[in-house]
């Protein structure tokens, strides 16, 4: 056999000679690469003898192992060459131990047995009682629900509504419930006469007799029937004296009080009668409300369901032995379910997530009931599940705390919405930006007036508000917003990029206030950004701005102002933030041209409710959004308002939107201008001053006047895109790049809007070559010009 080298073994001789000590040599035999038999130890023996062969390698093994363990010295001085082992006389391993026999195999080689090196460390000392309760886990004293004043608010209100409902149901339905009583009382004093006549005759102990009587048992009925003379006689008796109380009751009744204690016992009599002959199965009061009683939600049921989720992991785990394990109770958490759950090893949450429709399959529940959540603080393997009573979708929307009364604070917490647990979730907008985007008629605008409605109850905040969409779903914040515009038209879009652009140039003024702030003054302006305390100095123009763009889409993909929108976003979304500007962008169509990826990817908020596909889905809520199971695109028809929503907390959040419709809006707009008005803050719009007159930084149609020569007539589309890119090449320059073909197709479509076709044209090439491509007439650029140059002054105000 082949044994590791420099391997030390004790090996029997096959002839029967005394066992010597072996060490693996050069093979001496290449037909079986192993040590003959007769080759003894070379190692110890020459170099104990002082021959040739002795140990030369200081990194031999100092002891041999055998199969039985013990430990055989080898080497027992520190001898590590020939020259340096003693002289010895006789046996040298005399005195030195005894040498153990290895069995040897059936060709006589031996066989080298090594010990296992322990891997698993020994297990740690249990904590003391006193560590333990140190690191334990408290549960908190009082509910969560009892914390949340509002929550507690909404629970009295409902508890008062359900008890009012009831009582007044069945305060109506007394005149019924008087007419059964009456009805069945008859049927109650039989009962009660029958039952008293058994009880007096002792009608429980005649099986008993007639038992005795069938035995023979003689003796046994005599003793039951004395028995039956001794209960009958007493309980006469009582019968009797009852009969007379009732007699003198009823003589009392009508001689004594007056008739209406009369009636009312008649009544109390009938009623307990009535009472008695009541059938179990036909109740006298019926139910005031109906509930559907989810059902229950065990262990099994959980275990059932996550095997069903086709995961390989699970089914071998739970197959194998309990893969599954629970590491605290399932319990009741608001109007539902929840379950924690330690998936088995190799398992994670987003495995579970990204399969909801067949978990809520598995538990056979609908989908809006069913929602699996990852715990951050702990491993990627611990699930909480929580299914609830009733579809999300279905159960009663909760009212805006602020709706009735109270101001807003953006530099708190805002209420924006409710989770499936129907505990309030709020979002800081401060320091923060964000994307709302859904598929038309999910919910978007009434998400996006939440926050607005919030803003506007902040006196200190100014309002920057576009609605491109045109419907005038943002109307009513006319009255407090320092600049709005609505509609989808040129002009609407001309005032939102003057915005931005204002934004802008702002935020280089307000980077310059805050560094002289924080050089002056560091403790007024701690890690140079916007305080309450800075925001409310009105002379330091810092207060908070909120800009919001619905249909920002229009905006972003419109080919006069897309590169210039796109890059004055980006800077906002950036610096925003850490000066006090808030921006906000909504859009039905979630794709790389409606939201620019470098706009989106900064934004620290996500709302995201119904999309389509995973690329919407992620446009939103950031890059594999879709592939760690926060799906949007799971959503039905009914989830209105409803959707994910990212960075509000460590982990997304499923959310529902406080509902606001547009009366409730116009009243707490109402309060808003109110507030406002006291505060010193209506300007701009809502004072009906007209925005300052800077005009746009550029306008293709203007461009392309620019670069057509004073005595050209007709021009190349791709000629014309050559002279825009060497004009403004940080605007056109990826315009130049272009083959000719596409050339001439981006700048029609640029053209498009002014109203200037695109056709062919006669021209010359460099080589003087005269070609047929397309191009524009110079007279319907400069008409085209003029007419925006006009539009752009009347918007102005100049």
């Amino acid at each position: 056999m082949n044994t590791p080298e420099h391997a030390t073994t004790n090996t029997a001789d096959p002839s029967g000679g005394p066992s010597v000590n072996t060490a693996e040599q050069p093979s001496t035999n290449p037909a079986t690469n192993t040590v003959p038999a007769d080759t003894v130890n070379t190692t110890v023996n020459d170099a104990v003898n002082g021959t040739e062969g002795a140990a030369t390698d200081p990194g031999a093994p100092e002891v041999a192992y055998t199969r039985a363990g013990n430990v055989v010295p080898i080497r027992p001085d520190a001898a590590r060459t020939p020259e340096d082992i003693p002289e010895q006389g006789g046996d040298p391993l005399a005195g030195r131990g005894t040498v153990l026999d290895a069995p040897a195999d059936a060709d006589g080689d031996a066989e080298v047995v090594r010990h296992p090196v322990q891997v698993d460390p020994p297990e740690p000392a249990k904590p003391s009682w006193w560590q333990a309760a140190r690191e334990a886990k408290v549960r908190p004293l009082v509910p969560a629900w009892a914390r949340s004043r509002s929550e507690v608010r909404q629970r009295a209100k409902w508890l008062a509504g359900y008890a009012g409902h009831t009582t007044a149901y069945h305060a109506i339905r007394c005149p019924l419930y008087a007419a059964k009583l009456a009805a069945r009382a008859p049927r109650g004093l039989g009962r009660v006469v029958v039952a008293g006549h058994r009880w007096v005759f002792d009608a429980e102990g005649k099986p008993l007799r007639i038992a005795a009587v069938a035995a023979g048992a003689t003796d046994e009925y005599r003793r039951l029937t004395e028995i039956r003379e001794t209960r009958v006689r007493k309980r006469s008796t009582v019968v009797f004296l009852l009969f007379l109380a009732v007699l003198a009751g009823v003589f009392l009744l009508v001689t004594a009080l007056s008739p209406v204690w009369s009636w009312l016992t008649i009544a109390a009599a009938v009623g307990v009668f009535g009472w008695v002959g009541t059938p179990a199965d036909k109740p006298v009061i019926g139910r005031a409300v109906v509930t559907s009683k989810a059902p229950k939600l065990t262990s099994d049921v959980v275990v059932r369901a996550l095997t069903a989720l086709g995961i390989a992991q699970i089914n071998q785990a739970v197959s194998k032995g309990p893969g599954i394990t629970f590491p605290a109770p399932i319990t009741r958490d608001g109007p539902g379910w929840r379950a924690e759950v330690d998936l088995p090893h190799g398992v994670t949450v987003t495995d579970v997530m990204e399969r909801r429709d067949k978990l809520a399959s598995g538990l056979r529940r609908p989908l809006g009931c069913v929602w699996p959540e990852p715990v951050s603080e702990e491993h990627a393997g611990r699930l909480v599940l929580w299914v609830g009573d009733q579809n999300m979708a279905a159960a009663k929307p909760a009212a805006w705390p602020l709706a009735k009364s109270g101001k807003a604070d953006l530099f708190k917490t805002v209420p924006f919405g409710t989770d499936q647990r129907g505990r309030p979730v709020g979002v800081d907008l401060v320091f923060a930006n964000m994307v709302i985007g859904a598929m038309p008629r999910m919910g978007k605008t009434f998400s996006l007036r939440v926050l607005v409605l919030a803003a506007a109850l902040d006196p200190w905040v100014e309002l920057l508000l576009f609605e491109l969409k045109g419907t005038g779903d943002l109307g009513m914040f006319e009255r407090v917003a320092h600049r709005y515009a609505s509609g989808p038209d040129t002009d609407t879009l001309d005032k939102a990029m003057e915005a931005l652009r204002e934004l802008h140039r702002e935020l280089e003024r307000r980077s310059k206030t805050i560094r002289r702030i924080a050089k002056e003054n560091p403790a007024a302006c701690p890690e140079n950004k916007v305080t309450p305390e800075l925001a409310r100095n009105r002379k330091l123009g810092l207060h908070l701005v909120f800009a919001a763009i619905d249909e920002c889409q229009e905006l972003f993909s419109h080919e006069d102002y897309k590169a210039e929108a796109t890059k004055l976003a980006e800077g906002i979304i950036k610096r925003g933030p850490a000066m006090g500007v808030i921006l906000i962008l909504a859009t039905q169509r979630p794709d790389a041209n409606s939201l620019p990826p470098g706009v989106s990817a900064n934004a620290g908020l996500r709302f995201c409710l119904r999309v389509m596909g995973q690329t919407e889905n992620d446009m939103v809520l950031g890059t594999s959004a879709y592939k760690n199971g926060i799906r949007a695109t799971t959503f039905g028809a009914k989830d209105k308002g409803i959707g994910y929503l990212v960075g509000a907390a460590d982990d997304p959040q499923i959310v529902r939107s406080y509902y606001i419709d547009g009366p409730a809006a116009e009243t707490i707009v109402g309060r808003a201008r109110t507030l406002r008005e006291k505060a010193g803050t209506i300007t701009g719009h809502a004072a009906g001053e007209a925005p300052e007159a800077t005009g746009p930084a550029h306008s293709l149609i203007a461009d392309v006047a620019a670069v057509l020569g004073a005595d050209e007539t007709k021009v190349w589309s791709e000629t014309i895109v050559d002279r825009l890119a060497a004009l403004r090449p940080e605007v056109y320059g990826a315009w130049a790049e272009l083959d000719g073909r596409t050339k001439a197709n981006q700048l029609a479509a640029g053209l498009k809007p002014y109203g200037v076709e695109t056709g062919q044209v006669h021209g010359k090439t460099e080589g003087g070559k005269t070609a047929n491509r397309r191009g524009v007439v110079r007279a319907d650029v400069e008409a085209a010009a003029n007419t925006h140059r006009r539009k752009t002054t009347n918007v102005d105000g100049e």
